[in-house]
This record gives C-alpha cells, sequence and structure tokens, in this order.
C-alpha cells in the first residue's frame, strides 16, 4: 500500500469516527431549541400574552362571537385595575370557566344598578333625575330574549366592597355578571418575596402565576387590548375589518 492510500484510509476513518459526534451534537442542538422555545412558550402565556376565544355576545358589540383577543397578563404588576377595563377573570362560581367582563364598580364605590344604567356615587341616589348615570357608549341593549331582569338589589344602592370589583357585560341584555352572582373578588395580583442582608430589607413583587403557592389564587387573569383574529360562524367568513382593533 502507497503512503498516499495510507493516509486517505486515515482520514475516511476520521470521517467515520467524527460522524456520530456531529449526530448526537446536531439532537442535542434540536432538543436545546426545541426545550427553550417550550420554556419562552410557557413564559410568554403565564406572565406576558395569553390569546382567549369570545364563545357568547354578551360583550357586543365591543366584542363579537368569534373573535379571537390577546389579554396583557403584566399590565397590572404596573397599575391597578381601573374603571372601564375589559377584564378576563376565573367565574367566581366555577373557576373552571373563563369570563369577560367590563369594570364598572371600584372598591369603595357607591353603585345603583336600575334598568340596566349604572349611577356611580350619586350623591342623590333617591332622585335619580338629579344624578347621572354612567356615561357608557359601549353598553347596547339587545337580545330581549336573554338575560333580561336584574336581581332585587337594583332598587338599592350598595357599597363595592374592598379588593372586589363590579363587572358588567356590554350587552346589558344578555350577560350573567354580577348582577347575578355577585362582586369579583380579586385581591392581589403580585405576591413578594422579602430579601433581608443586614440592617436592610427589600421586599420584591413577583407576578402570580407558576408560583401560586406563594401567592393567593388571583381571580382575573388580565386585560383584553386586542382583536387578532375575527371569524363570522353565521357567514362562514373572517371579519378582516375587525383584526388588529384595540379592545377599549
Amino acid at each position: 500500500m502507497t503512503e498516499g492510500a495510507a493516509a486517505e484510509d486515515a482520514r475516511a476513518a476520521d470521517k467515520d469516527a467524527d460522524s456520530p459526534r456531529r449526530e448526537k451534537s446536531t439532537i442535542r442542538e434540536y432538543t436545546e431549541a426545541i426545550l427553550i422555545a417550550l420554556f419562552l412558550a410557557l413564559f410568554v402565556r403565564a406572565f406576558i400574552v395569553q390569546a382567549f376565544k369570545i364563545p357568547s355576545g354578551s360583550m357586543e358589540n365591543t366584542l363579537l362571537v368569534g373573535d379571537h383577543i390577546l389579554v396583557s397578563k403584566f399590565i397590572y404588576w404596573f397599575r391597578d385595575i381601573e374603571r372601564g377595563d375589559v377584564i378576563v377573570f376565573r367565574f367566581p362560581q366555577d373557576e373552571r370557566r373563563d369570563f369577560i367582563k367590563r369594570v364598572v364598580g371600584l372598591p369603595g364605590d357607591v353603585v345603583l344598578v336600575r334598568e340596566k344604567r349604572v349611577y356611580v356615587n350619586c350623591k342623590t341616589p333617591g332622585a335619580l333625575d338629579r344624578c347621572a348615570p354612567l356615561e357608557e357608549p359601549y353598553a347596547v341593549f339587545k337580545d330581549p330574549d336573554g338575560v333580561a331582569a336584574g336581581p332585587p338589589s337594583e332598587r338599592t344602592p350598595f357599597r363595592v366592597p374592598k379588593g372586589s370589583y363590579l363587572v358588567l357585560g356590554d350587552n346589558r341584555n344578555n350577560s350573567q355578571d354580577s348582577r347575578f352572582w355577585g362582586f369579583l373578588k380579586a385581591g392581589d395580583q403580585l405576591g413578594h418575596f422579602r430579601l433581608r442582608f443586614s440592617d436592610y430589607v427589600w421586599d420584591l413583587p413577583f407576578p402570580c402565576g407558576l408560583w401560586r403557592s406563594a401567592c393567593w389564587d388571583s381571580k382575573i387573569r388580565g386585560s383584553a387590548f386586542l382583536i387578532y383574529w375575527s371569524w363570522n360562524h353565521e357567514a362562514g367568513s373572517v371579519r378582516w375589518v375587525r383584526i388588529g382593533s384595540g379592545i377599549d
């Protein structure tokens, strides 16, 4: 055998030895990429944004059946819940279900709901002719065959308890909301981790989500802010004009 042939055989042997290593390295890279992508997807869903689909007409005309929306999971890390926010939350009577409603009454508000109109902090609740109802350009009154009658408590004003909210559907004639099952008890949106070093103490907040055992079971999932897809089931077509619309 010539020296050239021997050298070529040696190179072929080295190439065969490297082949399993390269294959193993490729499998490892794919595995790492999949694990990282899975982690990022879980992180985004738990802390940043979550998608939901609208199944009923309780929020018409703000949200229609077949709308697919994005919900911000982190907005309430930086600010309190405000009147007018459209929020997704666990239904208090069955936490396996998610509801979406609009916040109308805040903690401490004195609220009167009469004939589906909302009066907030009215100084003369007994004389509604001298008290203007809450401005709600988003509210509609349709589907008379739906939920039309309010509870008996409509006749007297009530105070929203601390840590709770009055939430209503925009379609007042077809919405199961606080008028029927009471206040939404929200509580804190953040847990707290206390770090102590010498005489210094830092109270570090973190979002409730993956660490549910470290903080109370938050009912509120987040604030709806965008329609990213909309399908009209009756017409069997896409509502192109709604895609990309903000939720006010």
